[in-house]
C-alpha cells in the first residue's frame, strides 16, 4: 500500500487537531492563578468519571426491565474496590483489577 501525500497530511492533520485541544488549556492555564475552590472542584472530576465507567459497566440494561448486575464485572470489581481503600495508590488498584478480570475470566 502506497501513502501518498494527501494520505500523509491528512493523518498529520488528524493528530494536530487532537492533540491541540489536549495541550492548549495546560499552556494557557499556567498563566492564571485558579481559586482554591476550583481546584477543589476540579479534583473530584476523575473520580467522578471513574465512577461513571464503572457503574456502567457493573449494570446490564436491558430496555423495559430494572438493570441487572453483571456479575463478571462485580466479581472482579470487589478485591478492586478493596485495593483501593487499602493501598490508596493507583499503579497497584490497576493491577488488582487487571490480575482479578483475568481470574474471573479464567475460571467462569
Amino acid at each position: 500500500m502506497e501513502i501518498t501525500l494527501y494520505s500523509l497530511g491528512v493523518i498529520l492533520g488528524c493528530g494536530v487537531v487532537t492533540w491541540l485541544p489536549r495541550v492548549i488549556p495546560f499552556m494557557l492555564i499556567r498563566k492564571i492563578n485558579i481559586p482554591e475552590v476550583v481546584l477543589r472542584f476540579l479534583s473530584y472530576v476523575p473520580l467522578c468519571i471513574l465512577t461513571a465507567l464503572l457503574v456502567q459497566n457493573l449494570l446490564l440494561v436491558q430496555e423495559g426491565q430494572l438493570p441487572k448486575i453483571n456479575s463478571e464485572y462485580w466479581y472482579a470489581s470487589c478485591p478492586t474496590v478493596l485495593a483501593a481503600i487499602l493501598t490508596k495508590n493507583l499503579m497497584w488498584i490497576v493491577i488488582v483489577g487487571i490480575v482479578s478480570m483475568s481470574l474471573v475470566r479464567y475460571f467462569a
